[in-house]
């Protein structure tokens, strides 16, 4: 099963109490289903998996510019807000708000599929 590729995921995470999502888990969680992304179709997938490795890397540039101070999303999305940068292009609140519908959409198609949707373009 493709599934098995899966390194980290999401539901390994656990949310720190006070301080949210932890990012470098969030992350791998979010690299481990590029390759998903390419077992269910390359052609068809490939503009989600462009988008979607593009925003996980914004995430990462972030993060990596300072991993203590950038330790959970919720930080580096408080961050951008008090910085007056959230909604610029290219920001990793924009790119965390990308990567989430992206998110959303697979879990949607993948849930398609698992309810017995045989035809992709049906589920998708």
């Amino acid at each position: 099963s493709f599934l098995l590729v899966l390194g980290t995921r999401f539901s390994d995470i656990e949310l720190r109490e006070e301080e949210g999502i932890p990012t470098e888990e969030f992350l791998e969680s979010c690299y481990a289903i590029v390759p998903v992304l390419d077992k269910l179709g390359p052609t068809v997938f490939a503009p989600v998996k462009m988008d979607f490795v593009g925003n996980i890397k914004k995430i990462n540039q972030k993060f990596i510019t300072n991993k203590e101070e950038f330790d959970t999303l919720q930080k580096i999305v408080l961050h951008e807000v008090n910085a007056g940068v959230a909604q610029v292009r290219n920001s990793a609140t924009e790119a965390l708000l990308w990567l989430k519908r992206g998110l959303k959409f697979l879990k949607g198609f993948l849930t398609e599929v698992k309810n017995g949707e045989k035809n992709i373009q049906t589920a998708l």
